[in-house]
């Protein structure tokens, strides 16, 4: 049952007090400790060392995870050799489209279990985990399967022959998906894989693993470590890995660029963003501020791709910073297992001290407004959604990535003022334009300097479609067609 509680003169105008509503947790089940999945097995690790994965909406340790020193990344990279040399880059393609959509299938059975563990492990919002990176995940393994023994069609004339062993390594913010980005085409073009995910949320690459012993994989193809930095660039420096794919910081990037430098590795790489969401005058206000919302709010700022900075033409502006004020107002902050929460968790009390920096940052730089909602004071790491105005392209929030709820706005007059304020910034993953006319779309995502650009709409993705940035954004594509050539030979 639903209360009104608050209302003016605006749309989004209405508050409501809802029910409890918990996603439950009986079905999933969690160990108390995680091994190492190195050649189809669970192994310790070597030195006996394991690190808590915390629940960031309660601080509450879930499980111990392994943590892979240098002579366990040995181990399953002689796994992954020894697994592409013997059968893998030798199985008929149509024979290794069935594992992969094998694992599809058992994936989506178990939807709900990973998706509460996702959710538990991260801190995001259950109906984001739910209808978004669960399925999505699922999907890039069944979009994969099929292209498995279609590479020649592809690449015609190419003669694609899978590289080997490929090294890869994952971010916190979608790690059960990031994870299926980088393994299904890996093992589509008939490579092998040492996957390392986050530390602060292992969890569900640990249950796939889980799942790709139950599939029947063969032992070695998928070999998933857990560790910090150090098991990461035990990965990228390994004298046996054929390719690197790595998703994470512009910093780190720059760090495994210079390691690979003068080997024969091959490399994709998406890092940061500080993508520009403008709406034009003609734009659907509403819309767009619900796309605002989608693009900053929803995923906490989580995402490479977060539309934080703000850019709103000037003779809208006054009504669009007041329509959003007003739906932030009517945003959820709370248990992330609660089907009514909007805004969930940060994922790690580390994270939140950057977002926290940031935002005193901010106060200095420009004017501040967050919404009143309450957060729990149950020891999570929590942030309100955070808006500032009247920034300018020389302040640090508008500049630097804050990976958190923060949103930075600035107005504008012509098209080709906004033009030159979005693509003036050394990022360039994604960007975002709102506006009733199509030949505008055309003419401003033609000059935008980003990866991925959404029109009217934000933050969709689709297995079908390359993902990837420009400039400090990182190089290489993961996603539809695109994502087969980083892992192929192509004569």
């Amino acid at each position: 049952m639903a209360i009104k509680t608050k209302e003016n003169h605006l749309k989004f105008n209405t508050k409501w007090e809802y029910a409890s509503a918990p996603e439950s947790k009986d079905h999933i089940e969690l160990k108390d400790q995680y091994e190492l999945f190195i050649g189809g097995e669970f192994v310790k690790p070597k030195k006996g060392k394991y690190f808590p994965t915390i629940n960031p909406a309660t601080g509450k340790k879930i499980a111990s995870i392994a943590e892979a020193s240098q002579e366990d990344v040995d181990k399953a990279v002689k796994a992954a050799r020894t697994a592409y040399d013997k059968y893998w880059s030798k199985m008929p393609a149509k024979e290794r489209a069935k594992y992969i959509y094998r694992i599809a299938r058992m994936l989506q059975e178990r939807a709900r279990e990973f998706a509460v563990i996702e959710t538990m492990d991260g801190g995001k919002a259950i109906r984001e985990s739910k209808s978004v990176d669960i399925p999505l995940a699922a999907a890039h393994f069944f979009y994969y399967a099929g292209w498995a023994d279609k590479l020649d069609y592809a690449f015609p004339n190419r003669n694609p022959k899978p590289l080997g062993v490929a090294g890869q390594v994952i971010p916190w913010n979608f790690p059960l998906l990031m994870a299926a980005w980088k393994i299904a085409p890996a093992l589509a073009t008939g490579n092998t894989v040492v996957l390392k995910p986050a530390e602060t949320t292992s969890l569900t690459a640990l249950k796939l693993a889980e799942l790709i012993q139950e599939a029947g994989l063969p032992p070695g193809v998928v070999n998933i470590v857990t560790g910090a930095g150090a098991t990461g660039a035990a990965i990228v420096n390994h004298p046996d890995i054929n390719k690197i794919a790595f998703t994470g910081s512009t910093n780190v990037g720059k760090i495994i660029q210079k390691a690979i430098a003068g080997t024969d590795k091959k490399a994709t790489l998406e890092l940061g963003g500080k993508a520009a969401n403008i709406i034009l005058e003609d734009a659907t206000i509403d819309q767009a501020v619900e796309g605002i919302i989608n693009g900053i709010y929803f995923n906490q700022g989580h995402v490479c791709c977060a539309g934080s900075r703000l850019f709103v033409q000037e003779s809208v502006e006054d009504i669009v910073i007041k329509k959003l004020k007003a739906r932030m107002e009517t945003l959820i902050i709370g248990d992330p297992l609660d089907k009514n929460t909007d805004i969930g968790a940060i994922n790690s009390s580390e994270q939140l001290k950057t977002i926290k920096k940031y935002i005193k940052i901010g106060k200095t730089e420009a004017d501040f407004y967050e919404s009143s909602c309450p957060i729990p004071s149950n020891g999570g790491f929590w942030c309100k959604p955070t808006l500032f105005t009247n920034t300018s392209q020389s302040h640090r929030i508008v500049q630097e990535e804050i990976f958190g709820p923060v949103l930075a706005v600035q107005s504008f007059r012509t098209i080709e003022e906004v033009l030159e304020k979005a693509n003036n910034t050394y990022y360039g993953l994604s960007a975002g334009v709102w506006t009733d006319k199509g030949s505008k779309i055309f003419r401003m995502t033609s000059k935008l300097r980003a990866g991925v650009i959404w029109a009217n709409t934000y933050n969709k993705f689709d297995p079908t479609s390359p993902f990837g940035g420009f400039k400090e954004s990182g190089f290489g594509r993961e996603g539809g067609l695109h994502g087969l050539a980083p892992y192929l030979k192509l004569n």
